[in-house]
Order: C-alpha cells, then sequence, then structure tokens
C-alpha cells in the first residue's frame, strides 16, 4: 500500500522538533538525529531539501546549526513533502511524460486522481503547529 518515503518521515520530525525548540535555538543535525533517533547522514540531506525550499534557515558557524524560517502555522505537511519528495504522485499517469501502457482507457485513472487530490489537501491543511497541538 502507500507509505511514506523515510527522507519524508525524517524532515517532517525534524521541523517539528525545531518547532518545539523555538525560534532562537539553533539545532545541530547531530543533535536532530540522537533527539529523534534517525541517521545523521540521512537526515542531513533532508535537512538540505528543507533548507533549498525555505523551511528551515542554516546558521554558519562554531555554533550553526538549524532553526525554523517560517512559523510553524506557515508550514503544512504538504510544504515539508514537495520540500523533500517533489509534487505528488500516486500513480505514472499522473506525471509528465507518462509511460502507462494503459493510460488512454484506463477506468481508473478518475478515481486515483480524486485520491491524490484527497491526500494532498490533507497534508496542505496540516499545518505543523496542528501537529503539535494534537498529536504531542
Amino acid at each position: 500500500m502507500l507509505q511514506v518515503s523515510r527522507k519524508f518521515e525524517y524532515g517532517l520530525h525534524a521541523v517539528t522538533y525545531l518547532a518545539m525548540k523555538g525560534p532562537e535555538r539553533v539545532v545541530t543535525v547531530k543533535e536532530l538525529a540522537a533527539e529523534i533517533g534517525f541517521s545523521q547522514v540521512f537526515l542531513a540531506k533532508a535537512m538540505q531539501s528543507l533548507n533549498k525550499a525555505g523551511i528551515t534557515r542554516s546558521v554558519q558557524g562554531v555554533k550553526g546549526g538549524y532553526t525554523l524560517a517560517r512559523q510553524p502555522e506557515e508550514i503544512t505537511v504538504a510544504d515539508i513533502g514537495v520540500a523533500i519528495e517533489g509534487e505528488p504522485h500516486l500513480m505514472r499517469c499522473s506525471q509528465e511524460n507518462c509511460q502507462c501502457e494503459i493510460e488512454s482507457n484506463c477506468t481508473h485513472k478518475g478515481y486515483m486522481f480524486n485520491l491524490q487530490k484527497r491526500i494532498h489537501d490533507l497534508l496542505a491543511e496540516t499545518t505543523v503547529a496542528m501537529l503539535l497541538e494534537r498529536y504531542l
């Protein structure tokens, strides 16, 4: 069935951890990895994607690390997913240059596009602040 990637999971945990620590606290990848229990090397790659997308901000220097670049109320789970994985595609035919052999007569295409939209909408309406409020 559907499963989110490990990199997305790492990114989501990292962003919520940074949100819990507050906007002034700079957190290293080493601290994030130790606190969350993830691979430091793999987490560093997720952090680079989040930084490039403007979700986190890197701080250089001896006391360097990461902070959130935006408020938790302004960051959605969809933002994190797109930063880490790109635009969602549940099936091959939802991507440009579709290589699906049955695309022209697929009877499930409408249903699958609707499913993809509903998942994206749920992710887009869920902010990091909401995750902290409801699930932690």
